[in-house]
C-alpha cells in the first residue's frame, strides 16, 4: 500500500500554537501546512472564541501563539482577542480574516486591542491549498512571534540555547547619548554595539517611512506625535494586501488627525500628506521635488513584499538626492536595507525603531546592523528626533 509523505521529525522545544476557526477544513489545512515546519507544533485545535479562551485558561503557558479567525460561532474573534490576553499577557495573537473591507477594519481594531498581527488568508480551500505566499507567510509570523515570547521571557529556542532577555545593545543615538535600552537581537554577539553615521548634511525635504509586522500600531502612535505643522511631504509604504491599506488611510486620518490619502496612479506629492502606498502596488515618485507624483506598478515582488521599501526609496532618492529622511519601523524581513544603503550614500539620513519597542526587529534590525542610522530610538522618541532633523538648517 502507497505510503503517504510522512511528517518531519519535530525539533526539540518546538513552538507551541493554537488554532481558532470554525471551518474543520480551514483548521486542517492550517495544520498541515505549520506542521510542516519541525520547529512549529500544534497543541490545540477549536472552533470558536469560547473554546479558546477555555483551553487557554486550562493550558497556561503550553499555548504560545494563537490564530484567531474573526467570524465564528458563539463568541468572535474580536471578542475572544482581550480575553485571551487577559489569561496570558504574553499570548501571540495572529488574527486570520478574508479580504474584505469589515474583515480589514476589524483586523486593525483587533491590533489597538493587543493582537501582534493579522494575516489575510484565501477566500476559499481552494484558494489556500495553493496559496503558497500566505503558507510562507503564516509559517515565518507563527515563528517570528513564538521566538519573540521566548527571548522575552528567557526560554529556550528550538533545538537551540537559553537566550538571555537581559542582554542589551549598546549607545544609539548619533549625539552621545544613551537611548532606552535595546534588547540585543537573537543572532547578535551579546551587548554587541550598533554602529552609527552622522545625518545628513542638508536638511531633509521629504519623509519616507517603511513598515511591515506591527506597523499599523507604530505608525499611528509615530505619525500621531508628528506635529502637524511640519509641511514636508510624506511617503509610506506598510506591506499590507489590497482592502487593508483603504482601511488603513482611513484609520490614520482619523486617528492621528494627519491628511493621509492611499496613492493613485499620477497622484501629485503633496506636502503635509501622507502618501500610503496601494496594496499589491509598488509605490514610486518621478519628477523634481516641486513637481513629484505617484507612480503605481505591479512589478515583480521585491523582498517576498509588494508593496516593497526598497523601490520607493531608490525613487525617493532619484528625485530628492540626499534631501531624504527615511524612517524603518517595525517589520518582519529586511525590506527596506538596500533603499536605505542608497540614500545614505547619496546623503540622507535614516532612523530606525529599536528592539525593544518593534514587534518584530526585523526590518529596523537589518538597517542598524548594517551601520545605515543616524538614530536607533524607541516609538516614543522618533517623531521629536525627526521633527530636529527637520528644522537644522531649514532657514
Amino acid at each position: 500500500m502507497a505510503m503517504g509523505p510522512s511528517k518531519p521529525e519535530r525539533a526539540a522545544d518546538p513552538y507551541r500554537v493554537m488554532l481558532v476557526d470554525d471551518s474543520a477544513v480551514i483548521r486542517g489545512l492550517f495544520a498541515r501546512t505549520l506542521e510542516s515546519d519541525p520547529e512549529i507544533e500544534i497543541v490545540a485545535s477549536v472552533s470558536d472564541g469560547l473554546m479558546a479562551v477555555n483551553t487557554l485558561e486550562k493550558n497556561l503557558g503550553k499555548i504560545e501563539v494563537v490564530v484567531l479567525d474573526i467570524e465564528m460561532p458563539r463568541m468572535d474573534g474580536l471578542t475572544a482577542l482581550p480575553k485571551l490576553i487577559g489569561a496570558d499577557r504574553d499570548i501571540a495573537v495572529v488574527m486570520a480574516s478574508t479580504l474584505t473591507e469589515r474583515n480589514a477594519d476589524i483586523s486593525l481594531r483587533a491590533l489597538a486591542l493587543g493582537a501582534k498581527d493579522y494575516i489575510p488568508k484565501p477566500s476559499s480551500t481552494r484558494e489556500l491549498s495553493g496559496a503558497d505566499a500566505f503558507k510562507r507567510e503564516l509559517t515565518a509570523k507563527v515563528k517570528a512571534f513564538g521566538s519573540n515570547r521566548r527571548v522575552k521571557r528567557g526560554e529556550r529556542l528550538p533545538g537551540k540555547r537559553l537566550f538571555s532577555a537581559e542582554r542589551r545593545a549598546a549607545p544609539t543615538t548619533t549625539a552621545g547619548a544613551t537611548a532606552a535600552p535595546v534588547a540585543a537581537p537573537v543572532a547578535a554577539a551579546p551587548g554587541a554595539a550598533i554602529s552609527l553615521r552622522p545625518v545628513g548634511r542638508d536638511a531633509p525635504q521629504v519623509i519616507a517611512i517603511g513598515s511591515s509586522t506591527g506597523g499599523p500600531q507604530a505608525l499611528f502612535k509615530f505619525l500621531g506625535d508628528l506635529p502637524k505643522t511640519l509641511r514636508l511631504p510624506i511617503l509610506l509604504t506598510q506591506h499590507m494586501p489590497p482592502t487593508f491599506t483603504t482601511i488603513l488611510a482611513e484609520h490614520i486620518k482619523r486617528s492621528t488627525g494627519w491628511d493621509c490619502v492611499e496613492a493613485t496612479d499620477g497622484m501629485p506629492v503633496v506636502a503635509g500628506r501622507v502618501h500610503l502606498a496601494r496594496g499589491d502596488h509598488h509605490m514610486r515618485v518621478s519628477g523634481t521635488p516641486a513637481g513629484a507624483v505617484i507612480k503605481l506598478d505591479q512589478g515583480p515582488p521585491e523582498n517576498f513584499c509588494r508593496p516593497a521599501v526598497d523601490p520607493m526609496l531608490r525613487s525617493i532618492v532619484d528625485v530628492w538626492g540626499g534631501r531624504a529622511l527615511a524612517v524603518i519601523l517595525t517589520g518582519m524581513g529586511h525590506d527596506g536595507q538596500k533603499g536605505c544603503s542608497g540614500l545614505v550614500e547619496a546623503g540622507g539620513t535614516v532612523v530606525a525603531q529599536d528592539e525593544a519597542s518593534s514587534v518584530v526587529w526585523g526590518m529596523p534590525g537589518a538597517v542598524a546592523r548594517a551601520g545605515l542610522c543616524s538614530a536607533v530610538l524607541p516609538l516614543g522618541d522618533i517623531a521629536a528626533w525627526v521633527q530636529k532633523q527637520t528644522m537644522r538648517r531649514a532657514a
